[in-house]
């Protein structure tokens, strides 16, 4: 049977990335994710409910999103669910906590209000040439690919 760990969240940072680095070198980045959803009651009024998640990057993404995301700062995170287990050190209860460990991240704003996270810290924003999109091609490599020939 197969398996799937895989998610996709649309949020703020509640918080700036705690950054820090393991003895081997890898950076660790820790930050908050608030994501909100509506809805409207039975009465009709809208109703606000947000949900709190805990992210964790490593490495390369880690690095990322300490230097171009801060608190406010709205992303969407790819990533897979993570249950961490410990022993409370004081009361010695078992303790544990949902996380989601952080694959890719998309940002979806800056760090600075109005400046593209591009062009943070002095850094110049290259623009990247357009390109052209190409129709698909089926098989035969002259006709246009299409949606009914895909089998689900």
């Amino acid at each position: 049977m197969a398996y799937l760990n895989k998610c996709f969240l649309i949020g703020n940072l509640t918080r700036d990335p705690e950054l820090r680095v393991t003895p081997k070198g890898t950076s660790i980045a820790s930050f908050g994710l608030a994501i909100n959803r509506q809805s409207k009651n039975a009465d009709g009024s809208h109703a606000d409910e947000t949900t709190f998640v805990d992210i964790e990057a490593w490495g390369k993404q880690a690095d990322l999103v300490a230097k171009y995301l801060g608190k406010g700062s709205p992303c969407m995170i790819e990533g897979r669910l993570k249950l961490d287990e410990w022993t409370d050190k004081t009361s010695g209860q078992k303790r544990h906590r949902l996380k989601v460990v952080l694959d890719n991240v998309q940002f979806l704003g800056s760090k600075r209000d109005g400046a593209p996270a591009e062009m943070r810290d002095g850094e110049q924003r290259q623009e990247q040439a357009p390109q052209q999109s190409q129709p698909m091609r089926g098989p035969s490599g002259n006709t246009p690919a299409v949606d009914e020939d895909v089998p689900f």
